[in-house]
């Protein structure tokens, strides 16, 4: 599958949010991830993922999940962050 991920976490937790999103999926820019990812890995991220969060002090964790991609289209306007520009 593929996903795009984005959060927004008390800043004492943004380096291990973005240590986990790193080991599973492509750095976008800032708290934004994508990429293909197994149903395997996607349970491990999101075990992880609710390892760090706090709901009680505002943490959010959004997650688009897409089985097919082939009617998709990734545009940027202004500069690409992402090193590997892959999408479809």
């Amino acid at each position: 599958m593929f996903i795009i991920l984005y959060y927004d976490v008390n800043q004492k937790r943004c380096n291990k949010m973005l240590k986990v999103c790193r080991k599973y999926l492509q750095w976008v820019q800032n708290s934004v991830f994508e990429g293909e990812i197994s149903n395997a890995n996607y349970e491990r991220l999101v075990h992880e993922i609710k390892q760090i969060i706090k709901k009680e002090e505002g943490d959010s964790v959004i997650i688009y999940r897409f089985k097919m991609m082939y009617y998709s289209k990734r545009e940027v306007l202004g500069n690409d962050k992402k090193e590997d520009i892959t999408f479809i």
